[in-house]
């Protein structure tokens, strides 16, 4: 199988999307990364990010040749609508000269795909950053009957948060109001390793950004549509 090269698009303190990445790209995907400048996860730096350092970052990445590039930040994704972050991925493919997964739009998708009408929201953000990410999920229609952050700026910080307080606190969340589905955001929050546990607690399908914007990226790679 020919070998593919996986971009990531990524805040400059992200720790996990990497390793998350690593872990689950089957053999023939490699991953390669070029980074935002984010001191922390708070409403004016993702701001910053957004204007002055994503696009720098993405004509870096263009040098790899990229099959594919994942701009990989839930909150900045959703921090000015669906239509800015559209427009944002297609200022990235072109730069990079590829196909773009919006982390964002990935859970989406995978919230269609799964059939849910509801979803559990669980972040580990202040609520500058949860309420976004909820607003743009009732946007398309989907019912919020809970959501909940952590309250945490610091990336290090978030990153810091074992799967099974992850866990715990999801659990908790859903339990407030329980929903088809959840979602647990942030691609620097170890969720993808809870996400089992999680599952297992609720009963219902768990979606995390790492996984979702994965799962998308390599259906790309193998020539799907998203």
């Amino acid at each position: 199988m020919r070998a593919r090269r996986l971009g990531l698009l990524l805040p400059s303190s992200g720790t996990v999307q990497e390793v998350d990445f690593y872990r689950s790209v089957p053999p023939h995907v490699t991953v390669h990364s070029a980074r935002m400048r984010l001191p922390a996860t708070t409403e004016a730096d993702e701001v910053r990010m957004l204007d002055d350092h994503v696009m720098p970052a993405a004509r870096d990445l263009a040098t790899i040749r990229p099959d594919v590039v994942v701009f990989s930040c839930t909150s900045a994704g959703a921090l000015r609508g669906r239509d800015y972050e559209a427009r944002l991925c297609g200022e990235i493919r072109d730069a990079a000269g590829a196909p773009v997964v919006s982390t964002m739009d990935a859970v989406r998708a995978e919230l269609g795909r799964l059939g849910v009408r509801s979803v559990a929201v669980v972040t580990p953000y202040p609520d500058a950053l949860t309420g976004p990410v909820r607003a743009g999920l009732e946007a398309d229609g989907l019912r919020v009957p809970a959501s909940a952050g952590l309250g945490l700026t610091d990336s290090l910080e978030i990153a810091a948060v074992p799967p099974e307080a992850i866990a715990r606190f999801a659990v908790e969340t859903f339990r407030r109001g329980p929903a088809d589905a959840v979602f647990v955001a942030c691609c620097t929050f170890r969720a993808l390793e809870a996400r089992d546990a999680i599952a297992a607690a609720t009963g219902v399908p768990v979606v995390t950004s790492n996984q979702a914007a994965l799962d998308a990226a390599l259906r790309v790679l193998d020539g799907g549509v998203r």
